[in-house]
């Protein structure tokens, strides 16, 4: 399965693979497909240098792409001490008393707690920018939108393409315009950031605003090669896929708790909120008893990103040590649903394949 997208990129199959995983990007990328790793867990500079070393190292010659968040309106700037005091006594101590209440377990004493995913930060996501053009990526792409346009420029001169998700076909035209080169058509059902129109109804009309300028990717509920067979019906050039990859073998060695694929694989289609704790933005993460708290009536409104990240990262840092997947906090989307085994990136993709080849076939038997 090809689309003209996979000769301009130098990839086998259409199929783009976010992950917050060097090992996963890279087993994507030997797959043939797209490996796009991605970048705001990485506050220092230095520690996604070496992860994309070791990607270069990785992924046999094959091409990889990396994602990083640069919001349209700058946010609050400043170090995580000086972000710090803007976080009000009262949030913090609902995350106390509801870590309390969930029975979370305070840090270990050798364990140092976090200073929260600057990578929202503008001036780290342009650190991440600059590391990436010293790397031979084939896509850099904004998971909140269009970069600004001297970030656009200057990944041009460098002879990368940029790839903006957009959740409104309004957004996707307004990409194209400040000069994106791909647009990632992202459903409401997807896991993360994401807005409010379905994947069925919003592909297509992003494919009908911005088509014939540049290709479209489907991103949302896709899971399986039926569905990526309906993104490629529906217009689009490929699939970006994140949520699906959390529950592959390589996955787990980021060092992540097995409590995080345990919950991912015991939950259903329905078992997704999208809420602002994540990040202050809206994400859809995995439903459990940490989400819920937050949408009790006592709980505060989560503040913007990226103080919000910020209040609550030594509290998914305790979450993740716990080993308790009734209160892990993860992104993720619909799809859940269909995320039931831990099996390799390899045998992942050519299921989706084969099932996306079947989904075709059958098609073309009922003209």
């Amino acid at each position: 399965m090809r689309t003209p997208l996979c000769d301009t990129l130098g990839i086998e199959h259409p199929v783009f693979g976010f992950t917050p995983s060097e090992h996963v990007a890279a087993a994507i990328s030997r797959a043939g497909g797209l490996g796009v790793l991605g970048c705001v867990r990485f506050n220092d500079a230095a520690d996604l240098d070496r992860a994309l070393t070791w990607m270069d190292e990785n992924t046999d010659g094959r091409p990889y792409g990396v994602d990083i968040v640069m919001p349209a309106t700058v946010p609050t700037e400043g170090t995580s001490f000086d972000l710090d005091k803007l976080i009000p006594q009262g949030h913090r101590d609902f995350v106390q008393r509801t870590l309390q209440k969930l029975g979370v377990p305070p840090l270990p004493a050798d364990e140092e707690s976090g200073a929260g995913v600057l990578g929202w930060l503008h001036s780290v996501a342009r650190s991440h920018v600059d590391v990436a053009l010293e790397h031979p990526i084939r896509l850099i792409a904004n998971a909140l939108g269009s970069p600004p346009d001297d970030v656009i420029r200057r990944v041009h001169e460098h002879g990368v393409p940029v790839a903006a998700l957009a959740g409104k076909s309004e957004h996707a035209s307004r990409h194209v315009d400040n000069g994106v080169d791909i647009v990632v058509a992202q459903g409401y059902e997807a896991g993360g950031h994401t807005g409010e129109v379905a994947s069925m109804v919003l592909v297509p009309e992003v494919v009908d605003a911005v088509g014939e300028r540049v290709p479209v990717l489907a991103a949302g509920g896709i899971g399986s090669g039926r569905q990526m067979a309906a993104a490629l019906a529906l217009g689009a050039s490929g699939a970006w896929m994140g949520s699906y990859w959390l529950t592959t073998a390589e996955y787990a060695l980021m060092g992540q708790s097995t409590a995080t694929q345990r919950a991912l694989l015991a939950a259903g289609s329905s078992d997704t909120v999208r809420t602002r704790i994540y990040t202050g933005k809206p994400a859809r993460l995995l439903k459990t008893r940490w989400t819920e708290a937050w949408a009790e009536a006592d709980a505060p409104a989560p503040l913007p990103m990226p103080l919000q990240n910020l209040l609550v990262s030594e509290a998914h840092q305790r979450i993740t040590l716990s080993d308790d997947p009734g209160v892990v906090s993860m992104p993720v989307g619909q799809v859940v649903g269909r995320m039931n085994d831990v099996r390799p990136v390899a045998e992942v993709m050519a299921t989706l394949l084969r099932e996306a080849d079947e989904a075709i076939d059958r098609l073309g038997k009922l003209r």
